[in-house]
């Protein structure tokens, strides 16, 4: 059995592990996506809250926008993390991309999102692209669940606490388009085809006994096993891509670790891109291929993960690592970042992060005259690997 990281929480990998996953590391972040289209292309989003149901601003006041020109492309099979700390809008991100903010208050106002369900090669022309942000609201439906599916934080909460398992999982049957193996001309035998992929999937997320699963109602599983429930039910559509918003915040770190593990694991068996919200480095680190640091509703730096994690470009990111305990490690000087989040309404037009970053308070007057400016900070790109900051230049410290 594998050791655990007594840094991170998670299992350590062997030697071969770590070798296999280096190999689909380099794969994707050497440009996979470089001859096929990513299955969703999320192209400067920005959310706003404070509108009536004409889509007017509430009240007459001016609406209050939560993200800014959100971009990231996720490819086929890939597992994609957006990370930053609570209030930093990647939940906000996450719902936006099958609209399912508060009606009538949020609503996205810049942007598109692209998804696609027919993938193919670039050169080939296929481009057969839908944008969600301006799909009617009847081909949305047909897309969530079946095409996009979600997995949310609490499973006690996803879950209905009266029904059993097995009533829960045949629903995606009836609402969700499903593999054709469990199709067949009458109800019984749709009902046992159906019966009989549920409990091949049930045995994929660990489950030995998964005809006790399927009688048991919530209450009666612990919540590792409602999670991974959870992650049953939602690629049981065969969706392309899987949102997956902070899917172990309730579980202990072990159980963390088996959750995300059988996560992984079943997307890359069926080709399903998962998008991965979470606040926790060491999650992204173990997990992801490439990552997109969010901070005051912005990205400010994404990249493979190997590069981000080796060589963290933005202070916002340093400060994120840096804040992660080691063993060996002084708990008397245990790293923080000062202050905290600001409220969307106290957003500043140019650098977010400088009434925080540490780089900037030890800074020459002229820089911090700049980073506390209303000036955007600029796009400074390494390969893949890039970041928004004054305080950069081609990844190194000015």
């Amino acid at each position: 059995m594998s050791k655990l990281d007594e840094r991170t929480g998670f299992a350590l990998q062997t030697r071969d592990e770590r070798g296999e996953r280096r190999e689909k590391l380099v794969i994707l972040s050497e440009g996979e996506g470089s001859s096929k289209v990513p299955v969703l292309c999320v192209k400067d989003v920005s959310v706003a809250f404070g509108f009536e149901k004409n889509g007017n601003p509430r009240d007459g006041k001016q609406p209050l926008q939560v993200t800014d020109r959100v971009s990231f492309d996720i490819f086929p099979g890939e597992f994609f993390a957006l990370v930053g700390e609570s209030g930093c809008g990647k939940s906000v991100t996450a719902m936006s991309i099958l609209r399912l903010l508060p009606w009538p208050s949020a609503k996205i106002v810049n942007g598109e999102i692209l998804f696609r369900d027919v993938l193919g090669d670039v050169d080939n022309g296929n481009e057969s692209a839908r944008d969600l942000v301006k799909l009617p609201l009847k081909e949305l439906q047909s897309v969530r669940g079946s095409e996009i599916a979600c997995i949310f934080q609490e499973p006690m909460q996803a879950l209905n606490p009266v029904v059993t398992i097995k009533k829960q999982l045949l629903e995606v049957f009836k609402f969700g388009a499903v593999s054709k193996s469990a199709q067949s001309p009458n109800a019984q035998s749709k009902q046992d085809s159906a019966l009989d992929l549920i409990r091949e999937q049930l045995r994929l997320a660990g489950f030995t006994d998964p005809d006790r699963v399927l009688n048991s109602y919530p209450h009666e599983l612990s919540g590792g096993m409602l999670q991974r429930v959870c992650i049953v039910m939602a690629l049981l559509p065969n969706p392309k891509l899987i949102i997956a918003d902070e899917p172990t915040t309730a579980l202990d770190v072990t159980v963390q670790a088996q959750v995300l593990a059988v996560l992984k694991d079943m997307a890359e068996k069926t080709g399903t891109a998962v998008l991965l919200i979470t606040h926790n480095m060491g999650i992204v680190s173990q997990y992801a291929h490439r990552v997109a640091v969010m901070y005051a509703g912005r990205i400010v730096e994404e990249g493979p993960v190997r590069e981000v994690i080796n060589h963290p470009m933005h202070p916002y990111t340093q400060g994120l690592l840096a804040a992660i305990p080691e063993s060996h490690s002084d708990l008397r000087t245990l790293s923080s970042i000062p202050g905290s989040v600001p409220h969307p309404k106290d957003f500043a037009q140019g650098c977010r992060f400088a009434d925080r970053c540490c780089k900037c308070a030890q800074a020459s007057a002229e820089f911090r005259e700049k980073c506390l400016s209303t000036e955007l900070p600029p796009k400074i790109a390494d390969a893949e690997h890039f970041a928004y900051c004054f305080f950069q230049t081609n990844g190194k410290n000015l």
